[in-house]
């Protein structure tokens, strides 16, 4: 059997999309949780920084099973030395793509609140597409690749924007802007 398909982001994060708000909807209903308009701006606009970067770095999937599958090893995708296929344009388009992850965490979970944990986030976050993709490709022949400078890029780009983020709130016109779009405590928390 060979299957050759392309599947796109719209197929898969718009529904997506629209199940996030209806969870938002019932768990702030269910909790009996009052953010304020801005609020709820934040955390809408978290969401979607999160499918935006999910349909840059995985879609279109090429899905290609059976004569039409990648003849390339898989093994041979994973990119393990670091700098050694350095892309210079590359490396840079990936800081700037998780630089809002350093910059809206802090907004959406105020214990986000240091260069360590920012490090953290955007080493986690950037490890689970690296693997997500090489998951993809293992299992429906995609074609891209799993690569050591991605990590460190998007690792480089949340501390960069917790950085600007900090920046900011020390001034105080940043913190009369910041402080009413915040969550507090933490994400999807009930409010005191």
């Amino acid at each position: 059997m060979s299957i050759q398909h392309t599947v796109e982001s719209i197929t898969v994060l718009g529904p997506l999309f629209i199940l996030f708000l209806i969870a938002l909807v019932f768990y702030t209903r269910a909790n009996q949780i009052r953010y304020t308009i801005r609020q709820y701006i934040s955390i809408i606009t978290f969401a979607v920084y999160i499918l935006a970067v999910m349909h840059f770095v995985f879609f279109p999937i090429d899905v290609n099973i059976g004569m039409y599958a990648n003849q390339t090893p898989w093994y041979k995708t994973i990119q393990f030395i670091p700098m050694l296929t350095l892309d210079i344009p590359s490396f840079a388009l990936n800081m700037l793509l998780f630089m809002p992850l350093g910059f809206m965490l802090p907004l959406i979970r105020s214990s986000a609140d240091s260069v360590r944990k920012a490090v953290r986030s955007g080493l986690i976050f950037s490890f689970s597409i690296e693997m997500l993709q090489l998951i993809i490709r293992i299992t429906l022949g995609n074609g891209r690749t799993t690569d050591i400078n991605d990590l460190i890029a998007n690792t480089v780009g949340s501390i960069i924007g917790y950085l600007i983020f900090h920046r900011i709130t020390k001034l105080a016109i940043g913190q009369r802007f910041m402080i009413p779009w915040r969550l507090p405590n933490r994400f999807l928390s009930k409010q005191s």
